[in-house]
């Protein structure tokens, strides 16, 4: 798939091929962290008090998540469920 892609055109089995596929081409890297997916964010981002009533149900269930642009709708990269939610609560984005 031609990345980045519109979110909230693909299905919940697409959105997981172009998270995997992001994962892939990002070398395994967080892109907002710069830390390897499969290890835990640094202190700095676990440190950050996260009002969790922000977000659905299940939010942490999936370690990795596919950032996505609220703006235009466009698909980022993959990212750290922890590092999604700072950059939401913090950030707007």
């Amino acid at each position: 798939m031609k990345l980045p892609t519109d979110y909230s055109k693909l299905t919940r089995a697409q959105r997981r091929e172009v998270r995997e596929q992001y994962v892939l081409d990002q070398g395994r890297v967080c892109i907002y962290c710069d830390t390897f997916l499969h290890h835990l964010p640094p202190d700095y981002i676990l440190n950050k008090e996260i009002d969790w009533n922000l977000f659905p149900e299940g939010f942490l269930d999936y370690p990795v998540h596919l950032h996505h642009s609220h703006v235009t709708g466009l698909t980022e990269g993959a990212v750290h469920a922890y590092c999604n939610a700072v950059m939401w609560q913090y950030e707007g984005r």
